[in-house]
């Protein structure tokens, strides 16, 4: 793992539990393979097991010769992309991702956008800064609130899943769009089923929960942008090339749209991009996923895995090269 998520890990404690599961040495972090000092070299060649997270280096042929006892890659955060290679899967070295575990705090951000959405919450609040008294209760409200408003989810994934639990306690007409989800199954999920283009036409709010593919790459294009009804919000928490974000920005230049952005592409909006003050834009930096003590939950996770292994049971988070051809 990367030097600075190390040292995160170890001052909140999350790594502590490791030790009872494992032989490791938490202390040393290895945080290049091919380049390793002797000392991590020798560690390495009596790994079976590798403990991953956020900045983890590439495992390629080369690495790999390296761990020759290497059994089994345990991910403490989401996508797992970033460092497996078809080597990997090669060798049959087994896989697991606190994918899941990544999911909830996505989800949890993504349902309070919506509700804020809704509820118009940022624009109330900028009028009452500006004016420094209440507005007219009854003509000003009269477009707010979340009774019955249409929320679109693009992407039943794990984040996308979660949403949609999240969302059935509430009053909201709900719509999905994913190709790999049949209708029943998205009925069953608690939506309605439709195309992208309908979605797109009836949502008050759409919340983006699709992987970075070559096939979705500006899903959202500018064609698809201007069918989004007027003072909808668009919620992006996925990855920033889904959208094209040229075209939504003008698109919220002319106020008819909000957004809630906390990816965009580039991953950081040039200094001059109007995405950092339009007052109808609520941009972060990729915050929605863990942070701060939610990386314990992913850790947990992960050495729940790592405990199962010991025990000479399967992954409960595996896994495959399969899936990664349709995951972020």
């Amino acid at each position: 793992m990367g030097a600075d998520i190390h040292r995160a890990l170890l001052a909140d404690g999350h790594l502590d539990r490791l030790h009872t599961v494992a032989r490791v040495d938490t202390a040393c972090p290895v945080t290049t393979i091919t380049g390793a000092d002797p000392a991590a070299a020798v560690r390495l060649a009596h790994a079976e097991v590798l403990f991953t997270h956020w900045g983890a280096p590439p495992l390629g042929e080369d690495a790999l010769h390296r761990m020759p006892r290497l059994r089994a890659v345990v991910h403490a955060a989401g996508s797992v992309k970033h460092h497996t290679t078809d080597a990997v899967w090669k060798r049959g070295i087994c896989v697991s991702s606190a994918a899941e575990a990544n999911a909830v705090p996505v989800a949890e951000f993504t349902l309070a956008a919506v509700l804020f959405a809704g509820k118009r919450v940022f624009d109330i609040a900028r009028v009452y800064a500006r004016t420094r008294c209440r507005p007219a209760l009854l003509p000003y409200y009269g477009g707010h609130g979340n009774y019955r408003r249409t929320v679109g989810v693009v992407g039943a994934s794990r984040v996308g899943r979660r949403v949609l639990d999240l969302l059935r306690p509430f009053d909201l007409d709900v719509l999905l769009h994913d190709p790999y989800v049949d209708p029943a199954e998205a009925r069953a999920l608690g939506a309605e089923p439709v195309t992208l283009d309908e979605l797109a036409a009836r949502s008050d709010v759409v919340t983006i929960h699709a992987p970075q593919l070559p096939e979705t790459r500006h899903m959202f294009d500018g064609r698809r942008i201007a069918l989004l009804k007027d003072g909808a919000t668009l919620v992006n928490t996925a990855r920033g090339s889904l959208v094209d974000t040229d075209a939504l920005t003008r698109h919220l230049l002319t106020g008819r749209l909000n957004a809630v952005l906390d990816v965009t592409d580039p991953d950081v909006p040039p200094a001059g991009s109007p995405l950092y003050t339009l007052p109808n834009v609520l941009l972060t930096p990729h915050i929605a996923g863990s942070l701060g003590n939610e990386l314990g939950r992913m850790t947990d996770w992960a050495v729940d895995e790592v405990a199962r292994y010991a025990r000479g049971l399967p992954f409960a988070h595996a896994v495959g090269p399969e899936e990664l051809t349709r995951s972020a």
